[in-house]
């Protein structure tokens, strides 16, 4: 069996550069690697609506954001399958029949759900769709029978309790499952890039992100304005590197190229951490070198967005396109579980040719 990728996105804004770091740019770069068979991306709007049912207008929009995102970044639907999740059934199928392998009691103690309720506040209102997400995820890997699936380290535990559902169907019914893995980045600084305001994470919301969409001024304003170390008043004195925003994107983005190009007067980022924490290096100085590689990173993001805003339906037919592919696919994995589920009566032959037997005999 060949190597099979599964990621995707919720629907619910544009994405930015935590996301970029994070994933995608990384999901480009095993695309373009050669070493997997198929790699499948997914709008997880489904998943978006158990926490926005009351405002489906949100997700609605921000499928075409999304798509636009992955598109301007380089993911491309010739080696890429592009699709909405809602749009193949055959999810939702899967995820009704996994949810006799698991029981309430673990999921109340998967850590990644617990954290999400708690973040938005559920408590004893919780969605039951948003707390099965584990085992509709589950359904999504599975469905494709993806062995890979990139994700951060806040979601082992989903991959985790999928591959727990998929050695429980397996020893049930038939070995039809794989039990995928999860890949995790090497780059720390990517793997959870905070706000521009220092917090812990980017939020719409919080209003700390920056866009893969913003233009160049918007950046660099908001770099500007970038949370940095509030003892470092002046240049002079003595800097902090760690929590300070600029420098923890500067882990994430800077290359020693950038460093002959746009700040020669130092070998790298470590000789430029040490200026600064010894002090004589200001903040300003520092922002200004980090805009300068946010533009060279983003505009050509920004430029293949522009080109394919110019013809929306075109991404549209894209994302159509991939979802009958996926779709197909899926209906083939469903077809192999309910065969195992011994379900698949219509299409067991052997079970119609025995009952009539059975019946003719006692006739």
């Amino acid at each position: 069996m060949g190597k099979i990728i599964l990621t995707g996105d919720r629907p619910t804004g544009r994405l930015h550069i935590g996301h970029y770091v994070g994933s995608l740019k990384w999901r480009v770069e095993l695309q373009n690697s050669g070493e997997y068979d198929k790699i499948y991306i997914m709008i997880a709007d489904a998943q978006a609506l158990t926490d926005n049912i009351e405002n489906p207008e949100k997700v609605r929009q921000n499928i075409i954001e999304v798509a636009l995102d992955y598109l301007s970044c380089g993911l491309d639907p010739e080696k890429s399958t592009m699709f909405i999740q809602s749009q193949i059934p055959e999810l939702t199928e899967l995820t009704f029949y996994y949810m006799d392998l698991v029981t309430v009691a673990r999921l109340q103690r998967n850590p990644t759900v617990k954290s999400e309720i708690q973040m938005r506040n559920f408590e004893a209102s919780i969605p039951v769709g948003f707390f099965t997400y584990p085992i509709s995820q589950a359904s999504d890997i599975t469905a494709f029978k993806a062995t890979t699936v990139p994700v951060g380290e806040d979601q082992l535990p989903m991959i985790e309790q999928a591959r727990e559902i998929v050695r429980k169907f397996n020893s049930v019914y038939e070995e039809v499952l794989v039990e995928p893995e999860a890949f995790i980045s090497q780059n720390e600084a990517c793997l959870r890039l905070p706000g521009t305001d220092g917090k812990a994470k980017m939020s719409k919301s919080l209003g700390n992100c920056i866009y893969l969409a913003d233009t160049a001024e918007e950046v660099k304003k908001k770099v500007m304005n970038m949370y940095t170390d509030p003892t470092h008043i002046q240049v002079s004195d003595p800097g902090h590197i760690e929590g300070n925003t600029v420098f923890t994107y500067l882990d994430a983005f800077s290359r020693p190229d950038h460093f002959e190009k746009y700040l020669p007067d130092y070998a790298g980022l470590d000789e430029l951490k040490e200026h600064y924490q010894r002090g004589g290096l200001g903040d300003v100085k520092v922002k200004k070198f980090l805009i300068r590689i946010l533009e060279e990173e983003l505009e050509p993001i920004r430029k293949r967005r522009k080109e394919y805003e110019a013809d929306i339906p075109r991404v549209y037919e894209i994302l159509k396109k991939g979802s009958e592919a996926a779709k197909e696919v899926a209906a083939q994995t469903l077809t192999e579980v309910k065969a195992a589920m011994k379900i698949n009566y219509f299409d067991d032959m052997e079970l119609i040719k025995e009952q009539a037997e059975k019946y003719k005999k006692e006739s």
